[in-house]
Formats: structure tokens, C-alpha cells, sequence
């Protein structure tokens, strides 16, 4: 594939053959879809923590991992996939939270899966995100196209237009339920969820 450029290349034919199982495929697409995803973990990690030694690479890499034991989706189109590595992305980051919240109480961190414990940061999360994990599992009950929108929003990074598409709803569609989330979000952990 060396010489190609992304333009040649049939990215979400590839992104269709790793979702019927092909981990080739996922090997072979990586190089022309890393740019875009190394961008949507800067973007998830600024947001994320502050001083942190987490970078975007290595939540990538992660990724990567976690996505590589994803098996049988029926991916629509590259939006899709994106909204699958964010889910993936908001899993890595809430177990890296519940890991230094395990540690500051003097856990035991072999407990964690080796993937988990590749990630390393030390920030404080501007967010809590064991909070904001369990408040998703909650709106995911009642609207699990919110919960998703939340994900390609705040952990994935995407724009309206982005996670609209993603979602294969409207601009407005995705604006209005957006507000929802946020307002049900922000009631749902300042009054500490139960």
C-alpha cells in the first residue's frame, strides 16, 4: 500500500471489511484513518485533564487495541466508525479514572486488564468521569441516541455536523437533542444521580 494516498484508497470499504471481521482490513486502513482519530484524542484529552501525561498517541494505541477485539459490526460509513473508536475512547478513559481512583484509596492495580494498564497519566480530571460514565449508563436507558451523541461529542470530539452524520439524523436533530443531554447530564450529577 506504500505510495498510496486516502483518495485511492477505498477507506470505508476497508472500515466494512474489518466490521465482517477482517483484522487485516483494520491493519491495512489504520495509516490513512490515525491522523483523524490521534486528532480526536487530542481534542478528548484536552477536555479530559489538565497537566496530562496521557497523549493522544497513546490513547490511539488503546484504541487501537480495543478495537481490535471488536468483532461483527455492521459499519454504515466512516462516521460510524468513528462513533465505535468513541466509544472505545470513553472506555479507556473511565477505567484509567476508576484505575487512579483504585490507586489513591490503595487499591491494587493488577487488577486491571494490561491494556488499561498501559495508559499512564497523573492530571486531575477536570470531569469526573466515573460520574459522567455512570450518568451515560443512566440516559442510555431512557435515550441510547443520546448517550451515543454524548460519546461522539464529548469523548470523541466531533462537531454537530460530525456526530449528526454519524447518527444519520438532522443538524437540528442532533443540536436539540445535544441540549437535552447536556441539561439532563448536568442534573443528573450535581444532584449526585440517584
Amino acid at each position: 500500500m506504500s505510495g498510496l494516498d486516502a483518495a485511492s484508497v477505498n477507506i470505508t470499504g476497508m472500515l466494512r471489511e474489518w466490521g465482517s471481521g477482517s483484522r487485516e482490513a483494520l491493519d491495512e486502513v489504520l495509516p490513512f484513518i490515525y491522523a483523524e482519530l490521534r486528532r480526536q484524542a487530542a481534542r478528548c484529552l484536552r477536555r479530559e485533564y489538565r497537566n496530562n501525561s496521557l497523549g493522544a498517541t497513546a490513547l490511539v494505541h488503546e484504541t487501537y487495541l480495543k478495537l481490535l477485539r471488536t468483532a461483527d459490526v455492521d459499519l454504515e460509513n466512516r462516521s460510524h466508525f468513528f462513533a465505535i473508536a468513541a466509544t472505545a475512547m470513553r472506555r479507556i478513559l473511565v477505567d484509567h479514572a476508576r484505575y487512579h481512583d483504585r490507586e489513591k484509596r490503595g487499591g491494587r492495580a493488577e487488577d486491571l486488564p494490561l491494556e488499561d494498564g498501559l495508559v499512564a497519566a497523573d492530571g486531575p480530571a477536570d470531569v469526573d468521569l466515573i460520574a459522567l460514565d455512570e450518568a451515560l449508563h443512566r440516559l442510555a436507558r431512557i435515550d441510547p441516541q443520546q448517550e451515543t451523541l454524548v460519546e461522539l461529542r464529548y469523548f470523541c470530539g466531533l462537531s454537530l455536523e460530525e456526530s449528526a452524520a454519524a447518527l444519520g439524523v438532522s443538524r437540528a436533530t442532533a443540536a436539540r437533542e445535544w441540549s437535552v443531554a447536556k441539561t439532563w447530564l448536568y442534573r443528573e450529577m450535581t444532584r449526585g444521580g440517584a
